[in-house]
């Protein structure tokens, strides 16, 4: 039975990937805005050291790609707080390399956390705003996920799809009442660069060099040099949720804002040029 002194709170969240970097400074963020916060990820002993000891906080050990695990971890959210009114789907790592360069063990394991894993705790967590006719899902994809790039296209493929699986959401969930945002993080100065974040292939074609061995190059040269400021991100994020109509994507960081633009008129352009022949096919009317 939920702790009904606990409705008090503002919202209840809950936020994967809480143990440290965007996901801990999330869960800062909602705490001190007055909510709940149930704090997912491996490491539970992290998430009590950055996030100290709350009633307003209960971590949990998840690994998202175990999906019993994810209906189990919901569960002790409803015991605790008798509802669910903000998913964060944070957890996820990323692949450095061209896509030939790629391992298939590398890909796999990616797309376990970043897509498998991102969709066992949403299907988890849905069950109960449904019931409530109430809540937000918002999944954290990347810069990457709205254009590809040399050296990071596996890891854009699976930001793709979580893209592609947002915008489903929002037409599935919004005649209930439930919102879904996509957010679009460009590069903030994290440890998504570092080897806790970022699997760097090990295989390297000197063919690429111009390409992704030069985004490669450039990774090092920019970690911790990253024009974000995490901090303002984790407030943007409070921010997302006040609103009374969310937007179905969220882009964050004037680079993502340049790469949108860009990929836009990019896209406009090329449609323009090939356009007698994308209309040619269809029957004649």
């Amino acid at each position: 039975m939920a702790d009904l002194h606990h409705n008090d709170f503002k919202r209840v969240w809950f936020i994967t990937g809480a143990s440290r970097g965007i996901g801990a400074l999330i869960a800062e963020a909602a705490l001190a805005d007055g909510n709940a916060v149930v704090a997912a990820g491996r490491n539970v002993a992290a998430i009590v050291e950055r996030l100290g000891d709350s009633a307003a906080l209960l971590p949990v050990a998840l690994d998202v790609t175990d999906e019993a695990q994810a209906k189990a971890v919901v569960q002790m959210a409803m015991e605790k707080f008798g509802r669910v009114d903000v998913l964060v789907n944070n957890a996820g790592f990323g692949l450095l390399g061209a896509v030939e360069e790629s391992a298939d063990r590398d890909v796999r394991r990616m797309y376990d956390t970043n897509v498998f894993g991102l969709l066992n705790v949403t299907r988890a967590v849905l069950p109960v705003m449904r019931a409530r006719r109430a809540g937000h899902v918002i999944n954290i994809s990347s810069i990457g996920g709205y254009r590809g790039a040399a050296g990071f296209g596996v890891y854009s493929s699976t930001k793709f799809a979580v893209e592609g699986l947002t915008e489903a959401l929002r037409d599935e969930l919004q005649p209930l009442g439930l919102h879904a945002t996509v957010v679009e993080p460009g590069y903030f100065r994290t440890d998504f660069l570092d080897a806790s974040s970022l699997t760097i292939a090990p295989d390297v074609i000197a063919d690429y060099d111009a390409s992704s061995g030069a985004v490669r190059r450039k990774a090092t040269q920019m970690n911790h040099n990253q024009p974000g400021d995490p901090k303002k991100l984790a407030d943007a994020m409070v921010v997302l949720v006040d609103a009374p109509n969310p937007p179905l994507r969220l882009p964050l960081g004037t680079d993502t804002l340049a790469a949108i633009a860009a990929k836009n008129a990019y896209v406009e352009q090329e449609m323009q040029t090939w356009r007698a022949l994308s209309a040619s096919t269809d029957f004649p009317a």
